[in-house]
């Protein structure tokens, strides 16, 4: 079990968080390991950007779920980092009037999350937008 203190602003929020190795390094898989944590904190970010342009467009989104993939390389050393992250966001919308700006603002969204801006190897978006 790992705990953290993030001091966010002037808000100070305690998270603990059962955390273990992957599988691969005789981890325990019903606790979450670092590159799952590292991959989901690269698709909630532009995600929650995501609904905030979505929102200033007024457009009214249903349901949004995402798959996040990376592709993780191996050194010579035998060290590891991702080289590439492909999230895969499915959005529904209320409208067919929204479908093309809501294409649109997944790049926008992507442009603003600071996590995204603060890697070293890009994130690709692949969105399919849905209308209920």
């Amino acid at each position: 079990m790992s705990t953290a203190l993030l001091i966010l602003g002037q808000w100070l929020k305690i998270l603990l968080v059962k955390a273990s190795s992957d599988l691969t390094f005789r981890g325990d898989q019903t606790k979450h390991n670092p590159e799952e944590l590292f991959l989901s904190s690269l698709s909630s970010c532009p995600m929650l950007w995501y609904l905030h342009f979505c929102s200033e467009a007024v457009i009214n989104v249903i349901d949004y779920t995402d798959e996040a993939t990376g592709i993780m390389t191996e050194t010579a050393d035998g060290s590891r980092h991702f080289t590439f992250l492909t999230l895969y966001p499915t959005v529904t919308v209320a409208e067919e009037s929204m479908i093309e700006k809501a294409k649109e603002l997944h790049h926008k969204a992507n442009q603003f999350c600071f996590i995204a801006n603060s890697i070293n190897f890009p994130v690709q978006h692949i969105p399919t937008v849905l209308i209920k």
